[in-house]
């Protein structure tokens, strides 16, 4: 695969991507992207969140050159999507939310043929050490139908694997796959990511995206409401909550402690829920303290990542009001997809 001589800062880079699905017969006008800016860094591991329908699937697909861009400006690996169309496609690789194999290949023939696609002369091949590191080294030679759900989900990670792309984009990777698996992939990826490769995740498991991803953004109708930085993100909330085990049994909040948010849920337990921005926990200690409590016990719990986002999106919906926006129509997107394979077809290779 032929990229530029100096590494590229931003491994993709999108700005003002616009993408609007015409309207035709009864279907309505759908704006399913609506002036995206994002940089994600060579070498991040990027968390891209949204809910149903906020346009996750659509910009990923424009990324894939699976759907065409109504406007704005797309560039993977230094390569402009438009002017460079194979080479940017070829810099990327996408695992699918949907298993998408053919039932009557086996492992070994399906990363010998997306390997033959992308131009890797054969001795450059690394079909048996992508298979083999994802567990299937001794399934390589069974046909594809024969493959438990698990292994289906590690062969299309693996298939978009076979042309070493820089760039790997996991579109709901560990959906509907058991806690083995999960570690399994992520063990792989977060090697692959720490020898060089970007990382672009979608997930529901928002508790998955807080672990692994250095960087998140949130989409949300089409429009990018929030990207920062994992720990930056989570304390946009500015929340914490304290809970106090004590020695005594109690009938009612201290009156040292009626100027916090305290609430007492047990006799001998308090919560107190407090801004750290506004708020230093040992005021709140002294103030139990004050009371001639004894502690025995103390948690403190943060916001997470799931608060944030639903603070965030709820906050979003609120000022923009309206329904959100629908999916688009599926012949809509198969007919984008023709456009784009009779495109890309007319283009000699880089």
């Amino acid at each position: 695969m032929s990229v530029p001589s100096d590494l590229p800062e931003f491994a993709v880079e999108v700005e003002a991507l616009t993408k609007v699905y015409r309207r035709t017969g009864t279907s309505p006008e759908v704006r399913a992207l609506e002036g995206v800016d994002l940089a994600i860094p060579r070498g991040a591991v990027f968390g891209l969140l949204g809910p149903n329908g906020a346009g996750k699937s659509t910009l990923i697909n424009i990324l894939a050159g699976m759907v065409v861009k109504s406007s704005g400006t797309v560039r993977i690996w230094g390569r402009d999507l438009d002017r460079e169309t194979r080479a940017a496609r070829a810099a990327i690789g996408v695992v699918p939310q949907e298993i998408n194999l053919d039932a009557f290949f086996t492992p070994r023939e399906i990363m010998e043929l997306m390997a033959g696609l992308y131009g890797v002369p054969p001795s450059e091949r690394r079909t048996m050490e992508i298979l083999e590191a994802l567990g299937l080294g001794d399934k390589a030679d069974a046909y594809a139908r024969s493959l438990s759900g698990g292994m289906r989900r590690r062969l299309l990670v693996a298939k978009a694997l076979a042309h070493a792309p820089p760039i790997v984009v996991l579109d709901e990777p560990t959906a509907g796959v058991d806690v083995e698996l999960r570690h399994q992939i992520w063990a792989y990826m977060t090697e692959l990511n720490r020898k060089g490769t970007t990382i672009l995740l979608t997930t529901h498991y928002l508790e998955e995206a807080e672990e692994l991803c250095d960087t998140i953004a949130i989409i949300n109708r089409g429009r990018v409401i929030a990207c920062d930085s994992t720990p930056e993100l989570t304390a946009r909330l500015d929340r914490k909550e304290l809970t106090l085990t004590l020695g005594r049994d109690l009938a009612a909040v201290p009156g040292s402690l009626v100027r916090f948010d305290a609430a007492l849920v047990a006799p001998r337990r308090l919560i107190v829920r407090y801004r750290p921005s506004a708020i230093r926990v040992d005021a709140i200690l002294a103030a139990v303290a004050e009371a001639g409590l004894a502690i025995v016990d103390l948690t403190t719990e943060e916001a997470d990542l799931e608060d944030i986002f639903l603070a965030l999106t709820r906050e979003d919906g609120a000022a923009r009001r309206g329904p959100p926006a629908p999916e688009p129509p599926a012949r809509l997107v198969a007919d984008r997809e023709a456009e784009t394979v009779a495109r890309t077809r007319s283009k000699p290779l880089p």
